[in-house]
């Protein structure tokens, strides 16, 4: 008897990932192909789009053949596809990419292009037409900046992709951007109208064919003969038109409804809050839900993962003893205090310039009282985002964690301490690839139901033994950042002209 099932890819910013999942819900294979982004000057971050398709085919093949090798008849019946973003991958007339993709807020290029068409556009009508201030997050900048900095490659640029469309592109030939990817394409995107602004989108990407609206989980089209030669998927399979991971995250935890709050334990931590309302605030990010009617408040760390892979490869030790080594240095680190922005920092502060800063550092101090401080960091990083998104009138009432960085209890402990929050945590915290699956399981009309197919599976509960403590170091936290940010951007200035 064949298994019907689906199959997700997400493109991440250090790993892409696949995944077989049947009509329960059930991971039936997975596979992992990692990689690196590239760093060529300070406060740049880009990939070859191109590894993105290779890798899609890389999981496909693997997922099918590690199918047959397991004894499993498997019928691929619908394709989802996911990717990091909003990134910029403008192509030629012939899909061939005119330079590597600009990634999301990590990459902080575009300050001059976002300086110019704010003082061009003004604040007002920037946020009432997309919702948000410009920052390193927003696409459109990273569209002028190709333009602006190498017109060679921008006057052959015909069509602009995120990871999940280029995906969408070469398994169906359509040429298609979801409505959430496209809401941080900002300016270029009317949040209300849920369509493009033509009159900004001709001033600032001129000669790029705007990509036709979809929704996340509409069919994009179905897998041609040629797509089917390369992955070995059967030719006229659905493929669902993705989007952005951390939405797609959201997805595979059912963390889509009113009221809910998505932390994404990642390379990155990302957040987005679900609700009915428009919320605007100068310091997060303002985007359409994943589905029709829904809204967003969304925010990032620039480092999350990442900061705690660094201490690794730094000091050479695994994450288990890390681990256990920050479990023993205790609340406070022994006196450490960080700022997690080793890569400038997104939301709230929205300051690319922002530098990494590790205050009390003694003799005394181990690699376990840095991996410990570096934990409590991004915590105090959540803390900021939610109370941001608060003030803002976000109504936060679940919170439900997802991502690589929920396997180790640490973490996500640190995080309830510090906040106060109640996490959820679902049986399977596969990710952006589970949730494109799902996303692909209900266009064919299953009645897939995200509850049944990923219940919670245990809840964290904050310490309140901590609160007074935190509370004291998360005021800390914020006076250390307003006290080092005239020197740190003196640095990064330096850093910036030596290169």
């Amino acid at each position: 008897m064949r298994l019907r099932c689906t199959l997700g890819v997400d493109i991440g910013t250090s790993s892409s990932k696949g995944v077989l999942v049947d009509a329960s819900g059930a991971v039936r294979g997975s596979a992992t192909v990692e990689h690196e982004v590239a760093r060529p000057r300070p406060g740049w971050v880009e990939m070859d789009g191109g590894v993105w398709w290779d890798e899609l085919v890389t999981l496909v093949r693997t997922l099918l053949a590690g199918a047959v090798a397991g004894g499993l008849d498997v019928e691929v019946a619908a394709v989802g596809v996911s990717g990091m973003g909003p990134c910029v991958l403008l192509a030629d007339g012939e899909d061939r990419p005119v330079r590597p993709a600009v990634l999301y807020g990590v990459d902080t290029r575009s300050t001059a292009q976002v300086t110019r068409m704010t003082k061009e556009l003004g604040d007002a009508r920037i946020t009432t037409v997309g919702g948000s201030r410009l920052s390193s997050q927003a696409a459109g900048p990273k569209i002028v900046w190709v333009a602006d900095e190498e017109p060679e490659a921008y006057a052959r640029a015909r069509r602009l992709f995120m990871p999940a469309s280029w995906l969408v592109r070469h398994l169906t030939g359509a040429y298609v951007l979801d409505h959430q990817s496209a809401s941080q394409v900002s300016p270029l995107y009317d949040l209300e109208q849920a369509s493009w602004e033509p009159e900004l989108w001709e001033r600032y990407a001129p000669g790029i064919e705007a990509p036709e609206l979809r929704w996340a989980g509409e069919v994009a089209g179905t897998v041609t003969p040629a797509a089917a030669d390369t992955t070995g998927l059967p030719a006229g399979v659905p493929v669902v038109t993705g989007t952005i991971d951390a939405w797609s995250e959201a997805v595979s935890v059912g963390a889509t409804r009113d009221g809910d709050l998505m932390l994404m334990y990642g390379t990155t931590m990302f957040l987005v809050a679900t609700g009915p309302r428009t919320l605007r605030t100068p310091s997060m990010w303002t985007t359409v839900g994943v589905f029709p009617g829904s809204r967003n408040l969304a925010g990032g760390l620039a480092t999350s993962g990442a900061l705690t892979a660094w201490l690794a490869e730094l000091t050479g030790a695994g994450y288990p003893e890390l681990l256990a080594e920050a479990a023993a240095s205790g609340p406070g680190a022994h006196g450490l205090l960080t700022l997690p922005y080793f890569a400038g920092e997104r939301t709230p502060i929205l300051d690319p310039d922002a530098r990494g800063v590790v205050a009390g550092l003694t003799l005394r101090h181990t690699r376990g009282d840095l991996y410990r401080a570096a934990l409590e960091a991004t915590a105090f990083g959540v803390r900021h985002n939610v109370e941001t998104m608060r003030a803002a009138g976000a109504e936060i009432e679940r919170v439900v964690a997802v991502g690589g960085g929920t396997q180790g209890g640490l973490w996500l402990q640190v995080v309830s301490d510090v906040t106060g929050l109640v996490q959820e945590v679902p049986a399977t915290t596969v990710g952006a690839s589970y949730g494109a699956a799902f996303l692909a399981a209900r266009a064919l009309g299953d009645d897939a139901d995200v509850d049944a197919w990923n219940p919670v599976a245990r809840t964290v509960q904050p310490d309140p033994a901590l609160r007074d403590r935190y509370h004291t170091l998360y005021d800390r936290y914020l006076r250390l950042y307003d006290a080092t940010k005239g020197v740190v951007h003196e640095l990064a200035a330096d850093e910036a002209g030596a290169a």
